[in-house]
């Protein structure tokens, strides 16, 4: 365990070093550590060593581990990154602090109304398919300021930001620009962009929170 805390360093250290190359500040760019599919044993030195933000993909999955680890560690900080079925809006309000997958008119009317019945209000932030993926979730980007204002004009949703997953095949710069413009014209500060492989390209296109699992937790599997 003492080789995921000494990557978790590695990894904050890259961070920074990305963040100054680009004139920015390193506290400007937040580090959520994906936890996907990796056991408590595994997370518990990472939240240890002072992680805050983590990253789930699984409604399931994050109920099985997560209330006890934030007995333990309150100040932690869960992200919903993976796909969001409408029906498991509830939970997934009453689980996480940010929803980061929010991407079709169901789910926006399902998390209105579960942010109403329970008065919790999980940070929203939409996520845009910018590479026209049939295969991924996200708003197209032609479609994307049409949605945000669905989302504030019709359910009175409060939207934080931009998520993107880049196509894996494509260089990944073009998709987090496309991501900063839409970003920029509808007045939202946050740009969830980049993972393990790409996410220094992300910081120095403005990245302010970056998705990092295999470069934390190793492979995975």
């Amino acid at each position: 365990m003492s080789d995921v805390v000494a990557r978790l360093q590695e990894t904050r250290n890259a961070i920074a070093r990305a963040a100054r190359d680009f004139g920015r500040e390193p506290e400007a760019v937040t580090l959520v550590a994906v936890s996907k599919t990796k056991p408590a044993e595994m997370i518990v030195p990472v939240l240890g060593a002072g992680q805050v933000d983590f990253g789930e993909n699984y409604v399931q999955e994050a109920k099985e581990k997560w209330p006890a680890l934030r007995e333990r560690f309150p100040k932690a900080r869960l992200h919903m990154i993976g796909p969001l079925q409408s029906n498991k809006a509830r939970d997934a309000v009453a689980l996480f602090d940010v929803i980061q997958s929010l991407d079709r008119e169901s789910l926006a009317k399902e998390l209105a109304r579960e942010i109403e019945r329970a008065g919790k209000a999980p940070e929203l932030i939409v996520q845009v398919n910018t590479g026209a993926e049939p295969q991924k979730g996200g708003v197209l980007p032609g479609e994307a300021d049409a949605f945000l204002e669905l989302c504030r004009s019709r359910y009175s949703l409060t939207i934080a930001g931009l998520m993107c997953i880049p196509p894996a095949e494509d260089p990944p710069s073009p998709h987090f620009a496309l991501l900063g413009k839409i970003a920029k014209r509808n007045g939202l500060a946050i740009l969830s962009m980049g993972m393990s492989a790409d996410y220094e390209a992300a910081i120095q296109l403005g990245a302010t929170h970056v998705r990092v699992g295999s470069a934390i937790f190793g492979a995975r599997g």
